[in-house]
């Protein structure tokens, strides 16, 4: 017999319940789900900044082990050595970040979840987490059983008050916020806490690829190797595969591999996965020019959009957020956008904090001068439509309504 609502038990139900009367509150509609984009349409819900997925040498590289490989073997990495491409290429992103060692995991999720874990577990030590921190580090912090002190977003004062009264521990931030676009003051809150005796990670998932020389992220844009101990990353952004890194001092990797319950209870990466990897890092360090086309783009949206009187002051980087406020207000914005052909990533709880739902923008290298003027003519068009002046962000603005200015 077939398993059916009817066999929920009681808690489940109303778990199911709870949520059939959030959509049933949007009139019934998913509020991720909407139009199909066509080949016309700007797509701006993509984290490939660079534009490398599907790129003709990836496939190639992919292509050329898919037709070689004879005898695949599926294992945790935890029982790799020797003569192996995941090996290969932990070494060369390690020679790439600076790094005394690199592991790759399954995504940027597992990186982030099995290192926390993995530092943590079985200790008493405190874990210092901005509050906008990504979800993968928030679960690994929880899941580690570590004592959890969370600052404000920024806030370098607020953390030093912390670390000050419970003492040195993990600090984790990211170097690119994924929700709005904001920027982690690394440099000074690296220096704060690593004086008081702290150990830094960095998730630079958004700032790998783009930030620093050759897109090696921004601990290396501003000389903090030697002070941030551990930095991860999703390589499902600029390098545009499914996979995760972590860098971390020398002999942490088997530890971490035998230690971090994703690498053991998880396959690793396939050797077609890792080709491809290894021809995009190849890419990347060519891609000077596309890491000043995506600056420019994403600086023209931002104050484009301000001039228009949208609120875009957290964002410093090619992730724009339009926050829009509760979810129905947000499912009005996705609509209007959607109806003229621009389309952007919805964020609600938990992904924001409740009634902060947003429509996030991830700008990339390819976008024309043409599409950059069609978004801001649709975000000026519907400014009326989508009551933007009664958004709780737009009443915030810190920078004085002014005309855009066109390329």
């Amino acid at each position: 017999m077939s398993v059916n609502s009817k066999s929920y038990p009681r808690y489940l139900e109303e778990k199911v319940r709870q949520h059939e009367l959030r959509r049933a509150a949007l009139n019934g509609r998913n509020i991720l789900h909407g139009l199909t984009p066509t080949a016309s349409s700007i797509q701006l819900i993509s984290n490939d900044y660079l534009r490398l997925a599907g790129h003709p040498e990836v496939r190639y590289a992919q292509k050329k082990v898919l037709e070689n490989e004879d005898d695949l073997v599926l294992m945790s990495s935890a029982f790799m050595h020797g003569d192996n491409p995941q090996i290969f290429f932990e070494e060369r992103m390690a020679t790439f970040l600076d790094a005394e060692e690199t592991v790759l995991c399954q995504s940027g999720y597992s990186a982030n979840v099995g290192l926390i874990q993995a530092v943590l577990e079985d200790t008493d030590t405190p874990v210092y987490i901005d509050m906008m921190a990504h979800m993968s580090l928030w679960d690994g912090a929880k899941f580690s059983g570590a004592k959890i002190q969370p600052f404000r977003h920024n806030n370098v004062d607020q953390l030093m008050y912390l670390i000050n009264k419970n003492g040195p521990g993990l600090v984790i931030v990211d170097s690119i916020y994924s929700t709005n676009g904001s920027v982690c003051p690394l440099q000074e809150l690296v220096d704060a806490a690593y004086d008081k005796g702290c150990v830094l990670l960095v998730d630079e998932s958004h700032s790998l690829g783009t930030h620093g020389p050759y897109g090696r992220g921004m601990v290396v844009q501003y000389g903090l190797q030697n002070k941030v101990m551990f930095r991860t990353a999703s390589l499902a952004k600029a390098f545009a595969g499914r996979a995760g890194l972590v860098t971390c001092p020398t002999g942490f990797g088997d530890y971490f591999k035998c230690t971090s319950k994703p690498s053991i209870f998880s396959s690793a990466l396939l050797p077609y996965e890792i080709a491809g990897l290894d021809m995009t890092l190849n890419l990347i360090l060519e891609s000077d020019y596309k890491r000043e086309k995506l600056r420019k783009n994403a600086s023209f949206l931002r104050q484009s959009l301000e001039g228009l009187g949208y609120n875009t002051d957290h964002s410093a980087s090619q992730i724009i957020a339009l926050e829009s406020g509760t979810e129905w207000q947000t499912m009005i914005l996705k609509d209007a956008l959607e109806n003229r052909g621009v389309f952007g990533s919805v964020f609600l709880a938990p992904a924001t904090a409740k009634n902060r739902a947003l429509v996030r923008f991830s700008v990339n290298a390819d976008l024309t001068d043409a599409q950059l003027v069609k978004i801001i003519q649709v975000c000026e068009e519907i400014r009326e439509e989508v009551d933007f002046l009664q958004w709780r962000s737009t009443r915030k603005r810190k920078v004085p309504r002014a005309e855009a200015v066109l390329v």
